[in-house]
């Protein structure tokens, strides 16, 4: 015959093996949950990535294709002494087509910087896939740009392109002390 203290035995041990099981069973739930959780988390970091990547394509495409490099240096190639020759000559009552594409430009260079000062990308990131270009832009344009701001837009306008074009100089002194932007920009200097 079965002695009662042994059946009760039995039951706290078969109930001690089902707390033990249950614990285990926990434990494990646990690490899927987050192995889960860190699976998803990863899929969602890339997904920003690769949000990220096409945005900065999506802007960049616009200053570094063929298209974007040609006006560039005709940006760069204009002539102008100052704010009030430079409406005279490139202003929007006179040369719509020329306001067009330096706005194009500076919004461009913007939108890098926003993108820059929200860390969204880094100054070396943004010098590898080639928008250095923002800093000669800056050194021409800014009289302009100034001059814009005092009269029209506000001290705001065009802040992130200036932020982006003196985090880039300093990305340029970095790698060399001695750097730079030359006077002539993309223009033949005979005297060097």
């Amino acid at each position: 015959m079965v002695d009662l203290s042994l059946l009760q035995s039995v039951s706290y041990i078969v109930g001690a093996l089902g707390v033990c099981v249950a614990a285990v069973y926990y434990v494990m739930n646990l690490r899927i949950t987050q192995k889960n959780q860190e699976l998803m988390l990863k899929a969602q970091q890339q997904t920003l990535e690769t949000r990220r990547i096409g945005i900065i394509e999506n802007i960049g495409t616009r200053l570094i294709s063929e298209e974007g490099m040609k006006r560039f240096f005709e940006l760069m190639n204009y002539d102008f002494t100052d704010y009030a020759d430079y409406v005279r000559k490139y202003g929007s009552e006179t040369n719509v087509e020329a306001t067009a594409k330096r706005v194009a430009q500076s919004n461009s260079y913007n939108n890098l910087g926003l993108m820059l000062r929200r860390r969204l990308v880094d100054i070396e990131e943004l010098y590898d896939l080639g928008y250095s270009g923002v800093v000669y832009f800056w050194e021409k344009y800014r009289p302009v740009i100034e001059e814009t701001r005092r009269r029209y837009s506000g001290r705001n306008y065009c802040r992130d392109m200036e932020y982006f074009a003196g985090e880039m100089l300093k990305y340029y002194r970095s790698m060399d002390p001695s750097f730079s932007v030359p006077k002539t920009f993309y223009k033949y200097d005979s005297s060097k």
